[in-house]
């Protein structure tokens, strides 16, 4: 099958069709993917058909590989289950929250590098399509003035924050729960080593170092608003098998909603982060 290259969005997404199975688990593959990465921010293969091995082979090429404590997988700690059925994810309870922009891993001392998510069910009609926005066009469409403003700026990002957008008005055990996850500062604005920026916002981000709590939502509400404006976003609707790899920290993302019977089951892979610059 011939492979083809389609560029989705003026700034946003590359779909690659024709390349399937073991053909990915090739480091020119692989590096073919981080220059898209760079370029595109995500990367499609259409209907992949990935099995598990495969999918932590083509991960490990890519990167380093987060081990996951409670993934769900019986096989590969590598192997995250993202679905909303507790018998196959320790996690399916928590699942809603991805329903709100975010981005991965942003209350580990450094958000991972970039995600590898893989359709193994999907859910039929337009349940659990995925959406992204892209930080980078984001911050460089702001005026200078407004990229002043957020110079040097920190944001405390929590768990707890982001399951505030489900339940507001939590248990003082809930509430107990989502603050052993440890909560993290990070800058506002993620600096690579190249010079590019993004912005490191979303669910998770709760408030802005040394400004009120009014005056640091309106800012990250207000930021928020403008990353995720149709201009930068791109809408993904799965097909079974698809491959999707986005650089986590330069890509906003989120499930659209699907409910908790849904058969949607995705394999997701993560790899590990890079520090910013500022």
């Amino acid at each position: 099958m011939p492979v083809t290259v389609t560029e989705l969005t003026p700034t946003t997404g590359v779909e690659i069709s024709g390349l399937s199975g073991s053909r990915l688990v090739d480091r020119g593959v692989a590096e073919e993917c981080l220059a898209a990465l760079e370029r595109r921010g995500v990367v499609i293969y259409r209907e992949a058909d990935v099995d598990d091995d495969d999918l932590v082979a083509f991960s490990r090429l890519l990167g380093e590989v987060v081990p996951l404590p409670m993934g769900g997988h019986p096989a590969y700690r590598e192997i995250q289950r993202i679905t909303r059925d507790p018998s196959k994810s320790p996690l399916a309870a928590y699942r809603e929250s991805t329903f709100h922009w975010h981005i991965d891993g942003t209350t580990e001392q450094v958000p991972n590098k970039a995600t590898l998510l893989t359709a193994r069910q999907i859910s039929g009609d337009d349940d659990g399509d995925t959406e992204f926005a892209n930080a980078f066009a984001a911050y460089e469409a702001l005026s200078e003035a407004e990229q002043k403003e957020l110079d040097g700026l920190r944001v405390v990002h929590s768990f707890a924050a982001s399951q505030l957008l489900v339940t507001p008005h939590p248990t003082p055990g809930e509430r107990a729960a989502w603050d052993r996850s440890p909560a993290r500062e990070h800058p506002l604005v993620w600096t690579r080593g190249s010079g590019r920026k993004s912005l490191l916002i979303g669910a998770t981000a709760g408030e802005v170092v040394g400004r009120t709590a009014a005056e640091g939502r309106e800012l990250l509400d207000r930021l928020l608003d403008h990353a995720t404006a149709p201009r930068f976003t791109l809408r993904h609707r799965w097909r079974q098998g698809d491959l999707v790899i986005w650089d986590n920290t330069g890509m906003l993302h989120r499930a659209l909603p699907y409910g908790e019977a849904s058969a949607r089951l995705m394999h997701r892979t993560s790899l590990l982060g890079e520090e910013a610059v500022a």
